[in-house]
């Protein structure tokens, strides 16, 4: 194998203590032209995503050591590739609190492989999308600019620390600014997948951003949420 081919195989760290799982799991990925190691210990985990910088980490939640939800928060300001969550189909908290902690996607277990390898892919993609030279690259609101080039966001002069998917849906919203972009429409745009009607990590991530972005989370200028339709990114700031 080439140079080339070795930068364009992603590496992916699986966490998961359900060894066999794992490994079938790791089977699968391999054969899809992945690179996959595997960590069954959270706390080692956290080790090897800081120094090892995988392309992409599938976390579960339940962990011997430290649990995914404490993996996803002690990486995170030292990791900025995605994060896709494993959680208990019924455990509906874990889902909330996993994207709180910054992680960009999350799979109901037991998940299906080609459904696993699906979000694997389209995280991958998002996360090495090239800007588009047709659309402005970089944003300026007032004190906030948004620099798609090098998916950065400054507040008043200040660097703003972003996960991928919180980054990737307020360049969605402020490159719409003025229009409202209903959940549906964000759904698609960004994972790919349609709306269930039920699926809650929009709603977290916006509130996430509002704060970030200096939006008052009670009262937001910003970032508006419109009732039965969607969010509109406000273009003049008040």
């Amino acid at each position: 194998m080439s140079t080339n081919e070795e930068e364009q195989t992603p590496r992916i760290l699986i966490v998961e203590d359900d060894e066999r799982l794992a490994m079938l799991t790791q089977d699968y990925l391999v054969k899809n032209g992945m690179d996959v190691a595997i960590e069954t210990d959270g706390n080692r985990a956290i080790r090897r995503i800081i120094n090892e910088q995988p392309d992409l980490v599938v976390l579960d939640v339940m962990l011997p050591g430290s649990d995914g939800l404490t993996v996803c928060r002690e990486v995170r300001p030292h990791y900025h590739s995605p994060i896709l969550m494993l959680t208990a189909r019924t455990e509906d908290m874990d889902q909330v609190l996993g994207l709180e902690m910054g992680a960009d996607d999350y799979v109901a277990k037991p998940a299906q492989p080609r459904v696993l390898l699906a979000r694997i892919r389209a995280l991958l993609r998002r996360s090495e999308n090239t800007p588009s030279e047709e659309v402005p690259q970089r944003l300026e609101f007032g004190e906030l600019v948004i620099d798609n080039g090098g998916r950065s966001v400054t507040l008043n002069g200040e660097l703003v620390d972003f996960t991928s998917a919180e980054y990737d849906l307020l360049w969605l919203l402020a490159s719409n600014a003025g229009r409202i972009l209903s959940r549906e429409d964000i759904f698609e745009r960004l994972r790919g997948i349609e709306y269930d009607g039920q699926d809650r990590s929009i709603d977290v991530r916006i509130s996430r951003i509002r704060p970030k972005i200096g939006d008052d989370p009670e009262n937001p200028k910003r970032i508006k949420t419109v009732r039965s339709k969607g969010y509109l990114f406000v273009k003049e700031g008040n």
